[in-house]
């Protein structure tokens, strides 16, 4: 931008102005001209150069001085004329912030200190005030103050933002030697000896932000400036040296030996890539965004160069890129910190501070406490064996210490000693040692995943680091998530975990190899982020990379069925009827033995717990238990215990304990109006809801009990009534209406024509409803069923997917299962996730008259997985092909339109 061509333009449009008024208007359309084209020449430069985020931030801020000057250059010249300007009529216009340091992505704010000599005179407020509305017709974002130098120092005492704001500091326009008086009283008089409180406020500071930011530096949708690993780490690492030294760029942190040059590289990698992506954040947003949510990812990543490839999408490929420059922001907060602890400008942590007075294990040889951190005596001798660079993490797990960040720098730099130790068997032994002997393994594992141990110890797990999975159900990368599985098993061991998993606990309790378990979990997901199903190919790996960990040919086996079938007792018990004692057999017959059963289990458990904070839940809890439980009893007692006479009998005979009330002829008159699969698939609380519901019950009434199922995190909705076709998919469609999720469903024809379904259903946030919002809820559902509101019409404008959900693909599939039932085709729908889904494929399934006998509800996220238990009219199976394709045809036709529907 010309600044004398502009000012030329200003004095132009000036002219032919007559008052302030239209002196500020000219101003605003001349320079809104200006940035206009400015705006779009950095645009189109950062599109074709889309990493070139320090020229991008430079140009910004070169803008913004250039705006900020012109407006400063009118209402001097023009609006508040004054030919000879006494002392106190100085006005210095600095930028402070990210606007002083010279760095701002397209929307960032616009921080001005509008500084005067003394009290501000009427002059200096005419001044400020109009060059803040031209700025603010500008629409830029502007946060201003007006302070004598003596405020700035009484205010930088007492308030730690302010004293970061003014560390950075730039003279935009003005009085030149009041900007230098400011400059030399701010490190003469206030940043002078207070380094120490500084570095305390700013790691507080920085403790509470990452505490409102989720505390994870693998959060799916991370906070770019404010997230763990994100831009304010990174200045804030400025932000300190330069309090602290004094320096003016980061690479002189290179010449005081606080960084190497490696570790200045992965700086400003991590600067430049995050930067870039904030900057892509704002232009696609065309505002300040810092949150960089789904829909977001997906452009920023098609912004940024990234390509879909075989198995993995742009989105992830970026997303792993971002997660790995967040590890390295955290690696360089570590080192700065040490480095102050050292030179005593940091008080050391509380919890070493604890662990110094606590009682410690001797160090072996080879290693000092340094700074109550374990850190490595003789670097020479410590390289000599390459084996020392597993030994040290095992060693700080044994002695409680953390390891030293020298300790962690000289291991990283010789990472290639340890891609040498591959098979070696004392590694392995060193390597189990570590995972299974000092009950915190996830310690270990997380440190030597940051330094790239783990990746070189087992090389395919290097893969998966900081691997984003582009879905609304996983919370962390694979690694993480693999590291959070790993930390779960361990607290069940420690008994952390006994009240809120019993079945999981008992096992452990029993007995199991150990061993097996560990290495399953670490492997589980190895095989993610290629184009082959994971589970088949980290089966594969787990071939080859159980028996370099030592493992023996049995356990090897074992292992690698663990890998390859670690998601069969989720799918069974989430995706199918555990009722129906057929899905139990054929779960026997595949797990064949009580010892893979009991692996099995405490690995599903460990695997979902570690997907995410809110993913497990007492529903999922009291499906995995009795899968288990009726498994281990087949298995145990054979598989005759099972069949559905055995659990019928038992089932007439707990209601029978549980109506005490109702006279005999009246409860044998209830039991025998059932079919068997009515006994086998409920609790005895709902067939006595049913049972009260049915007594009596006119053939033109329809009934309805809402009941809080604690034991499964839902409220159970039983409905009865005279049975006719569509009858399910009409109380689908009661349901959605009112915004209820129906997570399983149960219906039931009685002998005398009565339907009786159980729908079980979770509120907007996956709870069970507030048991006082039941009766309006129960009279909603009854004004849809007696047809006072049509759900097909009602639903359509609340059937919307929301924007940043838009962005997740999932393929429809949909199958045919004639085997998993002796009675019903199991119909299994996989596909994208919305309000109204099952309400569409239940009516469809009714329109092509066939009859549901149940459903099942898996939601992963996006994805949902619905499974119906059907048959003909004529209660036979789906045998033939044409009339499966056709039932499928019609589905994804369904699919599609409602789709095209919550798309609109």
């Amino acid at each position: 931008m010309d600044v004398d061509a502009l000012h030329a333009q200003l004095d132009a449009a000036m002219s032919a102005c007559s008052d302030a008024k239209s002196m500020r208007a000219a101003t605003v359309a001349t320079l809104s001209e200006a940035q206009v084209t400015a705006r779009g020449i950095i645009s189109a430069f950062f599109e074709d150069n889309p990493l070139a985020a320090r020229r991008v931030t430079r140009s910004y801020s070169y803008l913004t001085d250039c705006l900020v000057r012109a407006t400063f250059y009118v209402a001097q010249k023009y609006l508040h004329p004054i030919s000879n300007p006494t002392e106190s009529e100085r006005l210095a216009v600095m930028a402070v912030g990210g606007y002083g340091r010279g760095e701002m992505a397209p929307y960032s704010d616009v921080d001005l200190l509008f500084l005067t000599p003394y009290k501000v005179t009427p002059w200096a407020e005419s001044i400020i005030e109009s060059m803040l509305y031209i700025l603010w017709d500008l629409k830029l974002k502007v946060g201003h103050s007006s302070r004598t130098v003596k405020d700035c120092l009484r205010l930088g005492r007492e308030d730690f933002t302010i004293r970061t704001a003014l560390l950075e500091h730039r003279m935009v326009d003005g009085h030149a030697p009041l900007a230098e008086d400011l400059d030399a009283q701010l490190w003469g008089k206030l940043f002078h000896n207070t380094a120490a409180e500084f570095v305390e406020a700013k790691l507080e500071e920085r403790a509470e932000r990452l505490k409102k930011n989720g505390g994870q530096r693998y959060i799916v949708e991370p906070n770019v400036k404010e997230g763990k690993g994100g831009l304010r780490d990174l200045q804030s690492l400025y932000w300190i040296a330069k309090y602290v030294s004094g320096v003016k760029t980061v690479d002189e942190l290179v010449e005081l030996d606080v960084f190497t040059q490696d570790e200045l590289q992965n700086f400003r990698q991590a600067d430049r890539f995050l930067w870039a992506t904030r900057s892509h954040m704002h232009l696609i947003a065309k505002r300040a965004t810092e949150q960089l949510t789904f829909d977001l990812q997906v452009d920023v990543a098609e912004r940024m160069g990234y390509r879909d490839t075989a198995g993995r999408r742009a989105v992830e490929h970026f997303m792993q890129d971002y997660f790995r420059h967040a590890t390295r922001v955290g690696e360089l907060t570590r080192i700065l910190l040490t480095d102050l602890e050292e030179r005593h400008v940091k008080q050391e942590p509380a919890i070493i501070g604890f662990l110094r007075n606590a009682r410690r294990k001797r160090l072996k040889k080879g290693y000092v406490r340094r700074k109550n951190r374990l850190d490595v005596a003789d670097t020479q001798a410590f390289l000599s064996d390459p084996l020392n660079l597993l030994r040290i993490f095992e060693e700080a797990l044994r002695t409680g210490y953390f390891i030293h960040p020298d300790a962690m720098r000289l291991i990283a730099a010789n990472i290639d000693m340890v891609r040498e130790l591959e098979g070696n068997k004392v590694a392995a032994r060193i390597f189990l040692d570590t995972l299974l002997k000092h009950g915190n393994p996830e310690r270990a594992l997380r440190r030597m995943n940051e330094l790239g141990v783990l990746g070189a110890i087992i090389p395919d797990f290097q893969t998966i680091v900081a691997m984003m999975q582009f879905n609304m159900y996983h919370s962390y990368t694979v690694d993480e998530h693999t590291i959070q599985t790993i930390s779960h098993l361990a607290q069940i061991e420690r008994e952390e975990l006994i009240e809120e998993l019993p079945v999981a606990s008992s096992i452990l309790n029993e007995g199991l190899n150990r061993k097996v378990l560990y290495v399953a979990l670490l492997l589980h997901d190895i095989g993610k982020g290629r184009a082959e199903d994971h589970a088949i190919l980290g089966a594969k790996m787990a071939r080859y990379i159980a028996p370099r960990l030592g493992l023996n040919r049995e356990e090897c086996d074992t292992v690698e069925w663990l890998v390859r079938y670690h998601l069969l007792m989720s799918d069974m018990a989430q995706k199918r009827d555990i009722a129906d004692p057929r899905t139990v057999r054929d779960f026997a017959k595949a797990v064949k033995s009580v010892k893979r059963l009991n692996l099995l289990c405490v690995l599903t458990v460990c695997d979902i717990r570690g997907v995410g904070p809110d993913v497990w839940n007492n529903w999922k809890a009291s499906l995995i238990r009795a899968l288990y439980r009726q498994t281990r009893r087949g298995l145990e007692d054979g598989m005759e215990d099972l069949n559905r006479n055995e659990r019928g009998s038992e089932a007439k005979k707990n209601l029978r304990a549980a109506l005490p009330e109702w006279d005999k002829k009246a409860l044998n008159r209830e039991v025998a109006r059932h079919y068997p699969p009515y006994w086998q698939g409920l609790h005895v609380t709902a067939h006595s809801d049913f049972a009260n519901l049915l007594r009596d019950i006119p053939t033109d009434e329809i009934r309805i009990e809402l009941t809080p199922d604690e034991d499964r995190d839902a409220t159970r909705a039983c409905f009865a009534m005279a049975d006719h076709p569509g009858i399910f998919s009409r109380m689908c469609g009661a349901l959605a209406l009112v915004g209820a999720n129906v997570v399983d469903a149960r219906t039931y024809t009685s002998k005398d024509g009565f339907a009786t379904a159980a729908f079980w259903i979770q509120d907007g946030d996956g709870h069970p409803y507030d048991i006082g919002r039941l009766p309006r809820l129960k009279t909603m559902i009854y004004k849809t069923l007696m047809g006072k509101v049509l759900a097909r019409e009602a639903l359509a404008p609340r059937d919307k997917i929301k924007k940043r959900e838009r962005s997740f693909v999932v393929p429809t599939s949909v199958t045919f299962d004639n085997e998993g039932s002796e009675i019903y085709t199991i119909i299994e729908v996989d596909t994208r996730d919305r309000p109204g889904l099952l309400y569409d494929l239940a009516r469809t399934l009714s329109e092509t008259n066939i009859q549901i006998s149940s459903a099942v509800i898996a939601t992963y996220g996006a994805q949902v997985v619905d499974t119906f238990y059907v048959k003909d009219t004529f209660g036979l199976k789906f045998h033939a092909t044409s009339k499966q394709a056709l039932i499928e045809r019609k589905l994804r036709e369904a699919i599609t339109r409602g789709s095209e529907r919550a798309r609109a």
